[in-house]
């Protein structure tokens, strides 16, 4: 299983990627350009409860909802765009997590302006 310091090291490897703790002191957040694509509620894997909200396509969501009983609509998220990963409770491997976290970002980075994705890849 993918640890905390991995997690956001990855997270962090992505282009134009920031961290910052909006909503309270407990989750962190990452953002492209200032939109969100990653939140980590630190506290929960501190008790060994690793979870992470990530974004997906709807249909796609649900293909993940239906084939790992550890990916479940997004906690305190809208639910049709995002998944809580419990990575804690099931096989959920470390190239799977990754291509997760990369279709978060694509998700995000997809749906900005043609001005802000020119700027991402300037």
């Amino acid at each position: 299983m993918m640890n905390a310091e991995d997690l956001r090291a990855y997270c962090l490897s992505k282009k134009a990627t920031t961290e910052s703790f909006p909503f309270d002191e407990d989750t962190l957040v990452f953002k492209v350009l200032g939109k969100l694509f990653a939140l980590v509620p630190l506290k929960k894997w501190e008790k060994g409860e690793a979870v992470i909200n990530l974004k997906a396509d709807p249909e796609y969501a649900l293909e993940l909802r239906a084939s790992y009983e550890s990916i479940r609509p997004g906690f305190h998220m809208n639910k049709k765009h995002w998944n809580t990963l419990y990575l804690h409770e099931g096989p959920l491997d470390m190239p799977l997590v990754k291509s997760l976290i990369d279709h978060s970002y694509d998700m995000v980075v997809k749906g900005m302006t043609k001005k802000m994705r020119a700027q991402l890849n300037s």
